[in-house]
């Protein structure tokens, strides 16, 4: 990449998408292409092709997705699939087809077997049944990233795939119904202590363990990736640290400063039992994440409250 390169990151106004464009503005790139839904709607193939012929950008990084916790995965598989299928499709294709020369598309963790042995390798992709909760998005999330494999494999495109963990961070979503379990974690111990209540029950049993990584960091590797990476083998990019959801609750309590007790549910779904992955891979080539846990939790926290200070 040049530094007047024209890049297009879809979904610049998503937690990744703004990370990405923040990290490289910093960087000293200057001509980044963002356009909102509302102006690009990108499950439109006539839409997307238009927008490629008109603005040819050199370099794409596809962010753009529709995401959700177990809750919203569970109760919308048809358009978790479909959206996300489309989107994918719609822009590699594109991209590919306009001679664009660097395209990162962005997956999730989630497209790992639920058992898979951990940490997680790349090489364990499809060898196993997928956790059921989330099993549309992972699916649409191994198309995506096979898509770009191929079009590397069949027609020597640049294309590249990182795989992020857990996300959290500033631009986060902490819907009540449709966030993570981070932000939806913030969102309610803060409504409990101002609320004055004496317990927040969290779902689950507690006991599932989880690997986090600031979006800044996955931001950092985006960019480090797009300057250094030319493989079509997809990488893992996650902190190298779990915790388990029981722990990680209490820390939120503590950043948020409630002082309530925290109660679990047995009877609503753990998801996969553990799920850290393996990223020596990225390691090995030089990135390494910068973010301690709680120091992120503060700032996500940090986050929220001025988010909810100007919807005042």
């Amino acid at each position: 990449m040049e530094f007047d390169s024209r890049i297009f990151i879809a979904g610049h106004r998503g937690m990744v998408g703004s990370a990405v464009g923040r990290e490289l503005r910093s960087r000293g790139y200057r001509d980044l292409i963002e356009r909102t839904s509302g102006e690009l709607n990108l499950t439109q193939q006539a839409d997307v092709e238009a927008f490629f012929q008109a603005e040819k950008p050199e370099v794409v990084v596809l962010a753009a997705a529709k995401v959700g916790g177990i809750l919203a995965n569970s109760q919308n598989l048809t358009e978790f699939l479909y959206q996300n299928l489309m989107i994918e499709m719609n822009v590699i294709r594109a991209a590919a087809t306009h001679g664009v020369g660097r395209l990162l598309f962005l997956g999730s963790s989630c497209i790992y077997p639920k058992l898979a042995p951990q940490p997680l390798k790349e090489e364990y992709l499809l060898t196993g049944s997928l956790e059921s909760t989330n099993e549309a998005y992972a699916i649409a999330k191994i198309a995506g990233l096979k898509l770009t494999e191929y079009y590397n494999r069949e027609h020597g495109r640049a294309f590249i795939s990182a795989m992020p963990s857990n996300l959290y961070g500033p631009g986060d979503n902490y819907h009540p119904d449709h966030s993570h379990v981070i932000p939806g974690l913030i969102r309610r111990f803060h409504e409990a202590k101002i609320g004055g209540q004496s317990e927040v029950r969290v779902w689950g049993t507690g006991a599932p363990l989880r690997e986090f990584l600031h979006v800044d960091d996955l931001a950092r590797a985006c960019v480090f990736l797009l300057e250094n990476y030319n493989q079509s083998q997809f990488l893992n990019v996650g902190s190298g640290e779990e915790i388990s959801i029981k722990d990680l609750a209490q820390l939120i309590a503590e950043v948020v400063g409630y002082q309530g007790r925290i109660s679990f549910d047995p009877g609503k779904p753990d998801g996969t039992p553990r799920k850290v992955m393996d990223s020596s891979k990225i390691r090995a080539l030089g990135w390494s994440p910068k973010v301690l846990l709680k120091d992120g939790l503060k700032q996500a926290y940090l986050d929220f409250t001025s988010r909810i200070r100007d919807q005042a």
